[in-house]
């Protein structure tokens, strides 16, 4: 590493400065950089789409998350081993083998690995790629099983039988061994060998029950009767437990190896091991698929980071991927097209609850959606950040591309809603006040069927009471009263009045102004009415971060990651026709346009009579 004082250069991107990290030099020296100035200091190794394997080596405690000291030891590590640092800003897939620093113990063992490899792949170009160092253990295993075959064939002294032979020794030789050792305890002593051999309560205890040869009581009796200096029959006298299993050893290797036999020695049984045992050896000497050859994990290592640390520092220490759309950024899992619109940034996440619970201090409009292809299945997090949010419901449906290009049926679970843009928030009292009168008018409408039906079955429940009645006289109906009509009537009259004095005094304002007062007074009615809405959603707009989002991800975000208006716009793209297209204007099945010009003619006159009916109450 440089000791020098490196001269850092910046982008300003979303609002905030980004350091730029564009040579080997830069990112050798990111030790230098006051993390302060990172926009991340750690992220998780899931749910992130870069080399699952590259994570996992910089991740070096294995804790699931890198962090910004494992960072800085990877780039170390990997600025040591090369001659040529230049190769972490080449964007090369591998590392080549000129490139590797061999004058120290480490650094000779990788280069040998390298030229072992490249020699076996026959790799003309010297590259070692990262599949091929990845694909290193596995040769290096491969060759070594290899060998240990190959030293097989003279530890088999019954060649392909052999296997069946050594089966048949282990399966009985802790019972053989323990028979032979109480023989010679017998030899030892006479007395050893009566109180060696099955006792009586044992064997009485056996008569109580129903027998089986198999039976765990009788496989804890002897192999044989105990003699001293006996020798074991594998014929007859055997513990009916053990008889199969020694038949099968006289047959897959004593006569084999010994030649035909009834009996069996102690000297047999030792001869008959040591033919065997150079294949038991053999077997332990197995090598183990994931034991490391000298040097091929640092090379499949060094691969790896020459090919992936200059990515990773871009989207750990900058998010410049994400900020100069020049490509995804590693947190974004793929593209969410619903609704006539693609959603650009669209993060995995696990749980959308709690998710959510940090993600809405994002002030972005967030769609949780859940995401199935066959038996998998994802969720997501989308941000919608232009157009408007009045179709964006639970329930709908959309499709999900994620980066390598699978279709996902994708269906909205849950919304966080915040403003999308300034126009949306602009037509928004608009919207509310015809949504409310047209609740209105339905509820209006549904109460006056609802009246109307239950009169008429009122009716008809009324006549069908009088036509079995018969003879009763009908009531006569209530008289007329004509003060409360007219009550109403005043009433009507006074609403009506009170509305048509309102419009005739705005009315009356706008045609004292001059001409050119007058789109002055429409523009600041319109404020009124929006200007509050929009000026709310211009300052969330203007506080939109992607920090919450990720945080609730795992990672922890170290800069207040803005997305202003401008760049949070180009995040989401609406659906627009080509700029060559053709478009037809006639639609065959439009419907029919209402003679709106009559209608407004209409208006004009009805407002010039109430103004001049103003006008001369004015006068008088």
């Amino acid at each position: 590493m440089s000791t020098a004082p490196q001269h850092w250069r910046f982008f300003r991107a979303g609002g905030f400065d980004q350091v730029r990290l564009d040579t080997a030099e830069e990112l050798l020296a990111i030790d230098q950089l006051d993390q302060k100035l990172w926009v991340a200091l750690s992220c998780p190794v899931k749910g992130i789409e870069f080399d699952a394997r590259t994570l996992a080596l910089v991740d070096s405690d294995g804790d699931g998350q890198i962090r910004a000291p494992e960072l800085l030891a990877a780039v170390q590590w990997a600025g040591e081993r090369l001659k040529n640092v230049e190769v972490l800003a080449q964007q090369l897939p591998g590392v080549p083998l000129e490139a590797i620093r061999d004058d120290d113990a480490e650094g000779l063992a990788i280069a040998q690995a390298a030229r072992e490899l490249l020699a076996d792949i026959g790799g003309n170009h010297g590259l070692v790629t990262v599949e091929a160092a990845r694909a290193a253990q596995a040769r290096y295993a491969e060759r070594a099983t290899q060998a240990w075959e190959a030293a097989g064939a003279q530890a088999r002294p019954l060649g392909d039988a052999t296997e069946a032979a050594h089966a048949a020794l282990l399966a009985v030789t802790e019972k053989v061994e323990d028979w032979f050792v109480r023989c010679r305890l017998a030899a030892f002593d006479t007395r050893a060998g009566a109180a060696l051999n099955a006792a009586d309560e044992a064997l009485v205890s056996l008569g109580s029950s129903t027998l089986t040869a198999d039976a765990q009581d009788i496989a804890a009796l002897p192999l044989a009767r105990v003699e001293a200096g006996a020798q074991l029959s594998l014929t007859s006298g055997l513990n009916p437990a053990w008889a199969e299993r020694i038949n099968t050893l006289r047959d897959a290797a004593v006569t084999p190896l010994l030649g035909q036999r009834d009996t069996l020695s102690e000297a047999d049984w030792l001869a008959l091991k040591d033919k065997l045992a150079p294949y038991a050896t053999w077997l332990t000497a197995r090598p183990d698929p994931a034991a490391e050859g000298d040097g091929v994990r640092q090379l499949e290592k060094l691969a790896h980071y020459v090919r992936d640390l200059m990515p990773l520092a871009n989207n750990f220490v900058a998010f410049r991927d994400f900020y100069t759309r020049q490509g995804k950024a590693t947190f974004q899992v793929g593209t969410l097209y619903l609704d006539g619109r693609s959603a650009e940034l669209c993060v995995a996440v696990n749980d959308a609850g709690r998710h959510a619970a940090l993600a809405t201090l994002s002030r972005i409009c967030l769609v949780y959606v859940d995401c199935v292809r066959g038996g998998e299945k994802l969720s997501i997090a989308a941000a919608f950040t232009a157009g408007d949010s009045d179709q964006l419901m639970a329930g709908r449906n959309g499709v999900f591309y994620d980066r390598q290009g699978r279709d996902w049926d994708a269906t909205i679970s849950k919304i966080v809603d915040h403003p999308i843009s300034l126009r949306q928030a602009f037509w928004a009292p608009y919207k509310r006040l015809a949504r409310f009168v047209a609740e209105q008018l339905q509820k209006m409408a549904a109460n006056k069927a609802r009246a109307s039906e239950d009169k008429m079955t009122a009716a008809v429940v009324d006549g069908g009471k009088k036509a079995v009645a018969g003879a009763t006289p009908a009531a006569a109906p209530p008289p007329f009263d004509v003060g409360k009509f007219a009550g109403i009537f005043a009433a009507i009259g006074l609403a009506v009045g009170a509305l048509g004095t309102a419009l005739a005094s705005v009315l009356a304002g706008l045609f004292a102004l001059k001409w050119w007062q007058l789109p002055f007074a429409l523009a600041g009615l319109l404020l009124i009415v929006s200007g509050p809405a929009v000026l709310l959603a211009w300052f969330k707009l203007r506080s939109r971060n992607l920090g919450p989002i990720l945080d609730a991800n795992g990672w922890a975000i170290n800069a207040r990651a803005r997305i202003n208006i401008p760049f949070g716009t180009s995040l989401t793209q609406v659906a627009q026709l080509p700029p060559n297209a053709e478009r037809a204007l006639t639609d065959p099945y439009a419907e029919k346009k209402a003679p709106w010009g009559w209608y407004g003619a209409i208006l004009a006159v009805l407002l010039l009579a109430v103004f001049a009916w103003y006008l001369r109450a004015q006068l008088q």
